[in-house]
């Protein structure tokens, strides 16, 4: 019989020491009880108002019914429901946002996109990860529960600098919403019926409010067993990083001080520091797809998790952190003075490979195999930047007319190296970026108009280095380049009535092309960095066409888009290597978005979102020598890049005045798709085909508010404890063929004093 884990105990305490304190304060809050209901409805208040309103590509406050295009905010309250399930930060956005791909489940978000394209994210509006070497690994950067919404612009922009051809994913902080302070313990249990599987949170959050000024400040502290899928198999670790057999450390700070008449300037001072960590308990034990893979097997299996360590070998980590300083003036020259400075350092390691890129020698004939090495990658970036603006109502005394305006300056240095051997694998790089903006609007009663323009001027310095053995060990000419674009954006959003409005935008997204990886490929001699085709910028141009309904009851959404890119991105798959290679290559991409939501009392609601996706790309890009151009867009895009269709729903039930419970699903579709071209130039024939099987997983949580002795929470995630092969891992790739995560059943507690 297992024993009980000491985390299940720790509930229990807090529960009998929740539970007399509360007694204690009863005969006060029996007092103040008529003083506090107002406090407590005014939050709610201001939540909902805050649901219509964003700041992300706007930096002040504007109402999203005045916004052309396809935004998205995910409200506290659907943050909470995602987090009584899992504490996975991407999932929120598996199960909220249509266009987003499935969820990795790891500590990487490989094969997560936005639309069929990388999107920028931030934290407060600060970017996480670099485009310089992107990592994938920049979806992991925080405790969730720190975070009060989130806000996605939907599609390529410019509004946020560059890295944002997918969109914007903006996390953005809770805030103290009541005067006074306000203390909140968290403590979670969470397993899948396995010892080895069990885990636990512990967390404090307090927050404080005056007139003059406020802070929050969290910390948390939480330990991951490994995961189990459908068939009570462990899960193999991931390559590029796994949350299972994990330590995630996190301290957040932020406070700020209103000044000057009635509290118009603001200061504001923010730290976070989050760090995940493997524990390094477990390796991975490769599995079988069939008889076709090598060596071939008659059933295939997935990749597991043994016990063991690899000799030498580190951790791997995610160690993010943080600091930004806030000057904001509400009546500055008649408008609205916003400046943000931040420096964010960000490492990466990952876990030890021993594949024939990680040797010291070249791989061939007469390689002695008892040489052969483990080595792990490690990427470092670190940034800092100011970003500006100032934002304008009734410019030049008309009404409506807002001018938004600003410059970003940022610099982001990064690059990659091989832990365990020191060797260089990207060399240093430097980017420095300085980016003019200015965006117009203009309110004419029911209708309004958006047009801007960001100009993006920057400058990439890389040092001269060698390649690893695996490339040839070729010396490569070090240089500077430079990067600039105009990226227009116009729109109108045309509000036909109370609860209908229909719009249509053009906008431009800018990004870099995972320069580390072109870098890190090069193998022939006689290169410099000015050479490099790859090394082009990629910008994407995108139409989105929608409609917006909101009535009294309930709220629907629909939006058709096209996305190309006459140099695009495309992920494949290195034969000799099977690991991610980038492919320079016209893409287009086309799709559909919906999602509603209906409140049939209430007390019970349900909701509902479908994304159909399809792109096509070349299946060759334009010859190094000129010989030939791109091809055609005959080849369609897979499961790297674009999601299968998807289908969610939810159904809210607050069964009684203080309880309530949230069933969830999420299905992906069947895919097949396949296509052929031939290549004029040699008679080269192409082929490419690709099939991915669907899956439906189920999700459950119950809240229950015990009033004085705190709030529990019973979270399930797979629910029928479905067994299935993560859409992405379904196309071979290295040592990828990974199961999902099967029944997780967790147990939350917060009282709050």
């Amino acid at each position: 019989m297992k024993k009980m884990p000491v985390t299940l105990g720790v509930f229990v305490l807090a529960a009998a020491v929740s539970a007399s304190v509360r007694a204690q304060q009863a005969q006060a809050a029996a007092e103040q009880g008529a003083t506090e209901q107002n406090p407590q409805d005014a939050p709610a208040t201001k939540a909902k108002d805050l649901d219509r309103m964003i700041v992300t590509g706007t930096r002040a406050p504007k109402a999203v019914d005045k916004i052309p295009g396809a935004i998205s905010v995910i409200s506290q309250q659907e943050v909470a429901q995602t987090l009584a399930v899992t504490e996975d930060a991407t999932a929120v956005l598996a199960r909220t946002v249509p266009g987003y791909s499935e969820s990795s489940q790891a500590m990487s978000n490989t094969g997560e996109t936005l639309r069929g394209r990388i999107p920028l994210r931030l934290f407060d509006g600060i970017p996480q990860g670099s485009p310089l070497r992107e990592g994938t690994r920049n979806g992991t950067f925080t405790d969730m529960g720190i975070v009060g919404r989130i806000e996605v612009i939907n599609g390529p922009s410019a509004s946020e600098g560059i890295g944002a051809t997918g969109g914007v994913i903006n996390y953005i902080s809770k805030v103290p919403d009541k005067i006074g302070s306000e203390t909140t313990f968290t403590a979670r249990y969470l397993t899948q019926g396995h010892s080895d599987s069990d885990g636990y949170k512990l967390g404090l959050t307090y927050g404080l409010k005056q007139d003059r000024y406020d802070f929050i400040g969290a910390v948390s502290y939480l330990d991951r067993g490994i995961a189990y899928d459908g068939k009570g198999r462990t899960v193999g670790m991931n390559t590029s990083g796994s949350l299972a057999d994990s330590e995630s450390r996190n301290i957040y700070l932020k406070g700020g001080y209103n000044f000057g008449e009635d509290g118009e300037q603001r200061l504001q001072a923010t730290y976070s520091r989050f760090k995940i960590e493997g524990k390094g308990e477990w390796i991975q034990v490769l599995g079988c797809r069939g008889p076709t893979d090598s060596p071939p097997c008659a059933t295939p299996y997935p990749n597991t998790s043994v016990k063991g360590q690899i000799f030498g070998s580190k951790d791997a980590f995610n160690d993010f952190e943080q600091y930004s300083l806030q000057y904001t003036h509400q009546d500055f020259f008649g408008g609205r003075l916003d400046l943000v400075g931040y420096k964010a350092d960000q490492a990466m390691r990952y876990l030890p490979e021993n594949g024939d890129d990680k040797q010291l020698v070249k791989v061939g004939p007469g390689f002695d195999e008892s040489t052969r090495i483990y080595d792990q990658s490690e990427i470092v970036s670190n940034k800092k930047g100011l970003r500006t603006s100032w934002t304008r109502s009734s410019l030049f005394d008309v009404s409506g007319l807002e001018l938004h305006t600003g410059v970003d300056l940022v610099e982001d240095r990064a690059q990659q190296r091989l832990a365990l051997t020191n060797r260089l694998w990207v060399p240093p790089m430097d980017y420095k970026s300085t980016a003019p903006y200015a965006q117009l609007s203009w309110d004419i009663g029911p209708l309004t108009l958006s047009g801007g323009y960001r100009r993006e001027d920057g400058t990439l310095k890389i040092d001269s280095y060698t390649t690893t053995a695996y490339r040839n060990s070729v010396f490569v000419q070090g240089g500077k380049l430079d990067y600039t674009a105009s990226l227009p954006n116009f729109g109108a959003i045309w509000r036909v009535n109370d609860q209908w409005s229909i719009f249509s935008a053009y906008s431009k997204g800018f990004t870099l092309p995972n320069v580390g990886i072109p870098l890190r490929n090069v193998n022939y001699p006689g290169q410099s960095v000015q050479g490099i085709l790859d090394l082009q910028a990629v910008i994407v141009s995108n139409v989105d066409v929608g409609f917006n309904w909101r009535g009294e009851r309930g709220a629907l959404n629909g939006t058709w888009y096209h996305s190309k890119s006459d140099l695009g991105v495309s992920l494949q798959i290195d034969p000799n290597t099977s690991d991610f290679i980038m492919s320079r290559v016209p893409t287009d991409i086309k799709g559909i978005e919906l999602s509603g939501e209906w409140n049939f009392t209430d007390a019970f609601k349900l909701t509902g979102l479908y994304s159909r996706i399809r792109g096509k790309t070349a299946f060759w890009g334009s010859d190094a020598l000129g010989r030939y151009g791109a091809g055609p867009l005959t080849k369609p895009m897979g499961i790297l890049d674009l999601s299968p269709d998807k289908i969610g729903a939810s159904a809210v039930w607050k069964f009684l005045p203080n309880a309530d419970a949230t069933l969830g699903a999420t299905k992906l579709l069947d895919r097949h798709i396949s296509g052929e071209d031939t290549r004029p130039f040699d008679g080269r024939r192409f082929t490419y085909d690709e099939r991915t099987t669907g899956y439906t997983l189920w999700d459950l949580s119950v809240n229950y508010d015990a009033g004085r002795v705190g709030k529990f929470t019973l979270g399930v995630e797979n629910l029928f404890d479905k067994y299935y092969i993560l859409s992405w891992s379904q196309l071979a790739g290295y040592q990828n063929y990974w199961a999902g995560r099967g029944r997780v059943v967790s147990l939350t507690y917060n009282y709050t004093f």
